[in-house]
C-alpha cells in the first residue's frame, strides 16, 4: 500500500463556558472565552499546511446539544477552508452534540461526511489504497449500551480499517460512562486504528494497532492540565507513525515555586515571578495553580502575617501587564513542612464520618448548589471518582486546620 495520512481529533468543545473563570479581567476572559475558536483555527491551520488525505472528527464538537450560532458559523468557515485544498472530513457526533439537539442548522460543505446514527461505513480511494471508516454518531445524549457489536470484523486484507468510536473504556469512571467497550473487543475487529473520543486526557490504549484517546483541543478546567491537540497519523504498510501535535491558545497547569531559605517578601515575589516567566517561556498564556513550596519556619512568618489572598492579589497585579497573560487562579502554600497533624479522639471521629458516607449521602452535600436555578446549568454531574476525590481533599483540609506547630 502507498501511505495515507490523516488527522485525528475530537472533542473540540467550541463555545465552552469555561466555568469558575468569573474573578478574571475583561479582556482575559474574553482571550479564554475564545480559547477553544483559537485552538480550532490552530487545527485548520495545520492541516492546510500539510494537506493530510482525510480528517477524523470523533464526536463532540460543540460543547451543547444547542449548538450556538456562533460556534457553527466557525466550525462551517473551518470546513470550507479544508474544502478548498480538497481535504475530506468525517464527523462524529458525540454525547455532547447528539443529534436530537435543538439548534440552527447549517449546511456544511461536500467535503464533510457526518457518520449518521447507524454504525455506517464510508470508503475513500487514496492513492489506490482502500481506506474503510466505521462509525456512528449519537442519536440522543445518553447511549449507555456497548456498540462494539455493530462494527463489522475486518476482512479485505489489502484495504486499510479504521474504526471511529466517542465512548468509555470498561470501568473508567473519570468521565460519564457511554458507548462502553474493552481493548480486547476493539482488537477482535481487526481494524488498524481506532480513532476514539469522548475521555479528554491524552491515552495511547494499545500501539499496534494503535487505539488512541488524541484528549482535547484546548483545557477547559482544572482536570484537563497541560498542553492538548490532536494526532497527526502516516500509515505505511499497515504500520502507523502517530505523532501528538499540540494546538493549546491557553495551557492549564500547577506551577510550583521553591521557597526554600526565602524568608522575604520581595524574595517569595521574584521567585514566582520567575517561575511564571519560566512556563511562559514554555508554553506562552496560561492559567495556572502556584504551589509554594519548601518553606522553612523563618519563611512561614511571611504567610502569617499575610494572607494567602492578598498574596495572591499582589502575584497577580505583578503579572497583568506581562504578555502573553497569565492569569493565577489559586495560589496554594504547603506548610506540611513545619505543621504537623496530631490526632485526637474528636478529630478522628471527624475523619471517621467523612470515610463512612456513601455517594448518595455526598451528593446530598451538594445538591443545593446543583438545584440552584441559575449556578446548576454551568455544572456537570460529578462522576464516582470526582465524589471520592471532594472526600480526600475535605480530609486533607481538615487536618491542615486542625494542625499544630512543631516543636
Amino acid at each position: 500500500m502507498s501511505s495515507i495520512r490523516f488527522f485525528h481529533t475530537a472533542d473540540l468543545h467550541l463555545d465552552s463556558p469555561f466555568k469558575g473563570m468569573s474573578e478574571l479581567p475583561e479582556n482575559g476572559f474574553e482571550k479564554l472565552r475564545n480559547s477553544t475558536f483559537e485552538a480550532f483555527s490552530t487545527f485548520i491551520q495545520k492541516a492546510i499546511e500539510v494537506k493530510p488525505d482525510f480528517v477524523l472528527i470523533v464526536g463532540d464538537i460543540y460543547d451543547g446539544e444547542e449548538r450556538s450560532l456562533r460556534a457553527q458559523k466557525i466550525f462551517q468557515n473551518g470546513m470550507e477552508q479544508l474544502s478548498a485544498h480538497q481535504i475530506p472530513v468525517i464527523i462524529s457526533y458525540g454525547n455532547h452534540d447528539h443529534l436530537k439537539g435543538k439548534w440552527t442548522r447549517f449546511s456544511l460543505p461536500e467535503n464533510v461526511f457526518v457518520m449518521p446514527k447507524e454504525t455506517t461505513k464510508l470508503v475513500l480511494n487514496i492513492r489506490e489504497t482502500e481506506v474503510n471508516i466505521y462509525g456512528f454518531s449519537y442519536p440522543e445524549r445518553h447511549v449507555p449500551q456497548s456498540m462494539i457489536d455493530t462494527y463489522p470484523i475486518a476482512t479485505e486484507q489489502n484495504a486499510v480499517h479504521i474504526g471511529m468510536l466517542h465512548g468509555s473504556l470498561q470501568g473508567n469512571t473519570s468521565h460519564d460512562v457511554y458507548a462502553p467497550f474493552t481493548i480486547e473487543e476493539l482488537l477482535s475487529k481487526n481494524y488498524d486504528y481506532w480513532a476514539l473520543g469522548h475521555i479528554h486526557k491524552r491515552q495511547v490504549l494499545h500501539t499496534d494497532p494503535p487505539i488512541i484517546y488524541p484528549g482535547n483541543i484546548q483545557s477547559r478546567h482544572r482536570k484537563e492540565l497541560g498542553l492538548k491537540g490532536f494526532y497527526d497519523v502516516t500509515m505505511t504498510n499497515f504500520a502507523a507513525d502517530c505523532t501528538f501535535v499540540p494546538t493549546s491558545a491557553i495551557v492549564y497547569e500547577k506551577v510550583e515555586v521553591d521557597c526554600e531559605n526565602l524568608i522575604h517578601a520581595n524574595e517569595v515575589l521574584r521567585a514566582c515571578g520567575e517561575a511564571l516567566g519560566d512556563f511562559r517561556e514554555h508554553y506562552g498564556a496560561g492559567v495556572v495553580w502556584l504551589q509554594l513550596k519548601n518553606i522553612d519556619e523563618k519563611g512561614m512568618s511571611l504567610f502569617e502575617n499575610s494572607s494567602a489572598l492578598e498574596w495572591l492579589e499582589v502575584i497577580r497585579e505583578q503579572e497583568e501587564e506581562i504578555a502573553p497573560f497569565i492569569w493565577v487562579q489559586a495560589l496554594e502554600i504547603d506548610t506540611q513542612t513545619i505543621n504537623k497533624y496530631e490526632p485526637t479522639l474528636a478529630t478522628e471521629s471527624v475523619i471517621q464520618v467523612l470515610n463512612e458516607w456513601n455517594q448518595q449521602q455526598l451528593k446530598e452535600v451538594v445538591k443545593d448548589l446543583y438545584q440552584h436555578p441559575k449556578g446548576s446549568r454551568y455544572l456537570e454531574e460529578l462522576t464516582s471518582e470526582e465524589l471520592n476525590n471532594l472526600v480526600s481533599e475535605a480530609k486533607q483540609l481538615f487536618k491542615q486546620y486542625m494542625s499544630v506547630k512543631k516543636g
